[in-house]
């Protein structure tokens, strides 16, 4: 089930139908997750709920940070607080896919399926990447020559193709079976190819510093080899290599090496800079616990904030700024938390990863070792996205978590 669940959860809503149920609107991504939890229950009634016991401190962590979400919808805009709501259920429900991981994937081959289902996809991601590449007019592509979304979205692209590249990353720390060689070539080649064509520079950041945690699982493991490490490295340096390459005309404008002819293009770069200003200048008004959840995408939340921004960011265009029309939120996951929860909300956030890097990483396995790496590229990836409920950076978070507390339990002594 959590192998079939694989294409509708990374899917981007846009190219999956949905209902309406009293304003919220619920695609095939939420049911295909809602079956995942429930084959999980009947996996936990049958086999028994033992595997949730290695993930003690997830489980706090993701309750203590759950519970804050939900509590500062108490204190945040009464107006949008149903909107709120629904989007912190459907965050709650993606949280959901931790525990379901250890209760389906129990046995290695289990793990084998899952995993071959998210190459398998990653690598049909990347085919339709190159295809809009080269100008082919399939799933909205951005302009040829340029960085693409594939049918996801360009960092959940990333993500997904990062998570897939990971698995070369933990063969070559822990070693692999001679069946499972033409299916890492497979993955190197998709998550490399994919992560290039995302052209996300935070995937990029993500994918090397998970290199750096193979590399030092490699020694931890004896095997550190002159080729280990420069197989390691020569994956690492390709991939972020060629998103600086694809993003050079982005980071030299953003570097004030080359002018923005068009006044009304919006700079990415510049423009989360503009965004994490105001996002920060929220939380010092509200340092404790925030506006509440999401309110910094609300126009009383960074309203009072416009014109200081305006003024210190003038070279930016209009439309770079958020309004009731362009609700941009704080592209910033970490920013976005200090806004949002404050600085009881960003140390909630980092120990839910701090407790699944702990957990995958205590009695490392090769399933520890993937999780370790899937949670260090999210890492990565949400310092250029925000806290956004349902999307396939949210499924990479709570697999790497569950993946935590399955290889956990698969080196507990019994």
């Amino acid at each position: 089930m959590l192998a079939l669940s694989v294409p509708f959860v990374f899917l981007h809503e846009v190219w999956q139908p949905a209902v309406t149920v009293h304003g919220a609107s619920l695609d095939l991504s939420v049911f295909a997750v809602g079956v995942v939890v429930l084959a999980a229950l009947v996996a936990g009634v049958r086999e028994g709920f033992a595997p949730l016991r290695a993930g003690v401190p997830v489980w706090v962590a993701t309750t203590l940070f759950l519970v804050l979400v939900y509590a500062s919808l108490l204190w945040g805009h009464a107006d949008r607080r149903g909107t709120h709501f629904i989007t912190a259920g459907r965050f709650t429900e993606y949280a959901l896919l931790a525990p379901a991981v250890p209760l389906l994937l129990r046995r290695r081959r289990e793990v084998r399926v899952f995993l071959a289902a998210l190459v398998l996809w990653s690598t049909v991601a990347t085919l339709v990447g190159v295809l809009q590449f080269a100008g082919v007019d399939v799933a909205g592509p951005w302009p040829p020559g340029l960085r693409q979304p594939s049918f996801l979205g360009l960092h959940d692209f990333a993500a997904l193709s990062a998570a897939v590249l990971t698995l070369v990353l933990v063969a070559l720390a822990f070693g692999s079976e001679r069946r499972d060689r033409a299916w890492l070539w497979v993955a190197a080649v998709s998550g490399t190819v994919g992560l290039i064509l995302s052209g996300a520079s935070a995937g990029a950041l993500g994918l090397v510093l998970a290199a750096a945690l193979a590399a030092w699982l490699a020694r931890l493991r004896g095997r550190f080899s002159r080729r280990t490490v420069a197989t390691i490295a020569a994956l690492a340096v390709v991939s972020a290599g060629g998103v600086a390459l694809l993003r050079a005309g982005d980071l030299r404008r953003y570097a004030g090496l080359e002018h923005n002819n068009g006044s009304a293009h919006v700079q990415t770069y510049a423009q989360r800079t503009l965004l994490a200003y105001i996002g920060l200048r929220i939380w010092r008004d509200h340092p404790i616990v925030g506006v509440g959840w999401q309110g910094s995408a609300d126009e009383r939340g960074y309203g009072p904030y416009l014109r200081d921004a305006h003024r210190r960011y003038a070279s930016q265009p209009a439309v770079a700024f958020p309004s009731p029309q362009h609700p941009y939120g704080i592209q910033l996951a970490y920013v976005q938390a200090l806004a949002d929860l404050g600085i009881v909300g960003l140390l909630a956030l980092l120990a839910v990863f701090a407790a699944g890097l702990w957990t995958a990483l205590r009695r490392p396995t090769p399933e520890g070792a993937l999780a370790a790496l899937w949670l260090v590229v999210v890492l990565g990836v949400l310092a250029a996205l925000g806290l956004v409920a349902g999307i396939p950076v949210d499924a990479v978070w709570w697999l790497a978590l569950g993946l935590a507390v399955a290889g956990a339990w698969r080196a507990e002594p019994r």
